[in-house]
């Protein structure tokens, strides 16, 4: 009798670990999973919408002219003793 009782208690333990805690755990990060993969959904349609609507509005690149420099004269250095 006494087995049987142990046995119910043990059983009844299971289903609480179970329904009340793996379940609501198991459903809590499936949601939260769920919620970060919509999020970064949003984010990557948010960044491409700001990406094209940059792209016309700016100017290519112009080729880089050479820069010209005007050498002036030259003066010689000369080392000053004391």
């Amino acid at each position: 009798m006494l087995k049987l009782i142990f046995y119910i208690f043990l059983g009844w333990l299971l289903y609480k670990l179970v329904f009340d805690f793996l379940i609501p755990v198991y459903r809590g990060t499936k949601q939260v999973r769920r919620q970060m993969r919509d999020m970064q959904d949003a984010m990557r349609q948010q960044y491409e919408q700001q990406q094209q609507h940059q792209q016309p509005q700016q100017a290519p690149p112009r080729p880089a002219e050479p820069v010209k420099r005007d050498k002036g004269d030259y003066i010689d250095f000369e080392e000053v003793k004391n």
